[in-house]
C-alpha cells in the first residue's frame, strides 16, 4: 500500500455529505481492450444527463406524502466545486483492437486546476487504473465500485445499446461519488485523469509503483492475513457482521430482481404480438369487429405502459441493487486491509516482547505502525458513516420510485380497461334500446 496514510485519514466526526444475478444465462468475461468488440462502430449516445434514481411523483400521491422518520443531513449546493459528466460513448476500431471511449467533461472552480473546464476521452481500463490508484493511496477509504466486465452470453447483440448506456451511467456515478468525497476528490491521480490528454495519461501511468514494490506490498499483506488479527476492536467486528449480513440480503435481492427483469422483457416481447392478433381477428369477425379492435387498442396502450415499468426496473432498481452488491465486496476488501495493518503491528509487538530484534529500531517502527493503524481506523470509521448514509438514501430513492412507478402503471392500465368496459356497456345499451324500439 502506497501513499501518505495521514492524508487518507478522516475524522470519525467528519460530517457526511448526502450523495445524491440469478442471471440465468452464462456469464461472459470480456477483456479490457475488446470488451465491446461485438458492438457496431456507429454506436453513440449523446445523453449527458446524470443517473437519477428518483422520478417525479404526483402531488396527491400517497408515496409523495410519505415522510421518513430519519432526518437526512442536507448538503450545501454552493459547496460543490467539481462537476463531472460522462457521456457520448464512441466505438473505436483499429487493426488490432476494438474498444469504447467515453467523453469526460469536468467543470471546476478549484485553484489546483489550470483551467475551469476540461474535456477528455477515457476507456474502461482508464477508470480501472484510477480506482486502483485511489485504493493504493487511501487503503481504508471506501472507493465507489466500477461496473463489472461481465455480460450475459446471448444478450450482447440484442441489448448492446442498453449495455453501453448502463455502463455509461455507472462510470458517471463512479466519478461523481469520488468528486463528492472530501479526501478522494483531492487525489492527484484524479486530477490527471480528468485533465490530461491521452498521451499524458499514458506517461503518468508509467510513473506508478514498480512491480517489485507492488509485490512487496502483496507479500506483506498475505503474511498479515495468514497471521490474522488477535484483538480487533469490537466496532470493526460489528461492521464486519453488518457487511456479511447486508451482502447476503443484497445478493438475494439482486438475483431476484435480475430474474424479474428478464421475465418482464420476455413478457413484453410476447405482448408485442398480442394486439396485432386481435386486430387481425377483427377483420374476419364483422359482428365482433369493434370489441376486438377495442381490446387491441387496450393491449397496445398497456404494452406502452409495461415498457415504462420494465425500464424503471432495469434502469433504476436493478443497477442500484447490483451496485451495492459490488459495494459489499469493496467493504470486505477495506476491512481486510485494515486488519492487515493491525496484524503487522501485532507481529512487531510480539517481536519486541520476545526481544528478537534491536529494541530501539523496533520500537520506532512500532510507533509508526501505531500511528498508521490509528489513521486507518479513523479513516474507515468516518467513511463507514458516509457510506451508510449514502446507501440508505440511494436504496430509499430506488424503492420509492419503483413503488410509485408500479402505482402509476397499474392505475393507467386499470383506467384503460375501465374505459373499454364503459364503451362496451354503452354500445350494448344502445343496441338493447334499438331492439326494444323495433319490437
Amino acid at each position: 500500500m502506497s501513499g501518505n496514510v495521514a492524508d487518507s485519514a478522516v475524522s470519525p466526526t467528519t460530517p457526511a455529505q448526502t450523495i445524491p444475478a440469478d442471471l440465468s444465462g452464462q456469464m461472459l468475461e470480456l477483456d479490457e481492450d475488446d470488451d465491446l468488440e461485438v458492438f457496431s462502430k456507429d454506436t453513440t449516445n449523446t445523453d449527458g444527463g446524470s443517473f437519477n434514481a428518483s422520478i417525479q411523483t404526483s402531488p396527491g400521491s400517497m408515496i409523495n406524502q410519505y415522510k421518513f422518520d430519519e432526518e437526512e443531513e442536507e448538503e450545501d449546493p454552493g459547496a460543490k466545486d467539481l462537476f463531472i459528466t460522462v457521456d457520448n460513448p464512441e466505438s473505436h476500431i483499429t487493426t488490432i483492437e476494438t474498444f469504447i471511449t467515453y467523453r469526460v467533461v469536468t467543470k471546476t472552480t478549484r485553484s489546483e486546476f489550470d483551467s475551469s473546464e476540461y474535456e477528455v476521452r477515457r476507456r474502461y481500463q482508464d477508470f480501472l487504473w484510477l480506482r486502483g490508484r485511489l485504493e493504493e493511496a487511501h487503503p481504508t477509504l471506501i472507493v465507489h465500485p466500477l461496473p463489472e466486465k461481465f455480460v450475459m452470453k446471448g444478450m450482447v447483440e440484442r441489448f448492446n445499446d442498453d449495455f453501453i448506456e448502463t455502463r455509461r451511467r455507472a462510470l458517471h456515478r463512479f466519478l461523481n461519488r469520488i468528486a463528492e468525497h472530501p479526501i478522494l476528490s483531492c487525489n492527484e491521480d484524479l486530477k490527471v485523469f480528468l485533465s490530461a490528454q491521452a498521451w499524458e495519461l499514458a506517461s503518468h501511468k508509467k510513473q506508478g509503483p514498480g512491480f517489485l514494490s507492488r509485490m512487496g506490498e502483496t507479500v506483506r499483506a498475505v503474511a498479515a492475513s495468514v497471521r490474522g488479527v488477535k484483538n480487533r476492536p469490537e466496532e470493526f467486528n460489528s461492521i464486519q457482521d453488518y457487511v456479511e449480513s447486508f451482502s447476503q440480503k443484497m445478493t438475494s435481492l439482486d438475483r431476484i430482481t435480475q430474474r424479474i427483469v428478464k421475465e418482464e422483457r420476455e413478457y413484453l416481447e410476447e405482448m408485442k404480438e398480442y394486439a396485432p392478433t386481435y386486430t387481425l381477428w377483427s377483420g374476419s369477425e364483422e359482428e365482433l369487429a369493434e370489441p376486438l379492435k377495442g381490446v387491441a387498442n387496450c393491449l397496445d396502450r398497456c404494452f406502452q405502459e409495461t415498457e415504462g415499468q420494465v425500464r424503471q426496473l432495469s434502469d433504476c432498481l436493478a443497477p442500484t441493487l447490483h451496485e451495492y452488491v459490488l459495494s459489499t465486496d469493496t467493504l470486505k476488501a477495506v476491512l481486510r486491509r485494515r486488519d492487515n495493518m493491525q496484524a503487522e503491528l501485532e507481529a512487531k509487538n510480539e517481536a519486541l516482547a520476545a526481544k528478537r530484534a534491536d529494541r530501539d529500531a523496533l520500537k520506532e517502527e512500532i510507533d509508526k505502525l501505531e500511528d498508521r493503524v490509528e489513521w486507518a481506523n479513523n479513516a474507515l470509521k468516518g467513511d463507514w458513516s458516509r457510506w451508510q448514509r449514502s446507501m440508505r438514501s440511494d436504496l430509499k430513492d430506488a424503492f420509492v420510485s419503483t413503488a410509485q412507478k408500479n402505482v402509476d402503471y397499474y392505475e393507467k392500465c386499470l383506467s384503460v380497461w375501465e374505459s373499454f368496459l364503459v364503451s362496451m356497456r354503452a354500445d350494448v345499451g344502445g343496441v338493447d334500446q334499438q331492439a326494444g324500439g323495433d319490437s
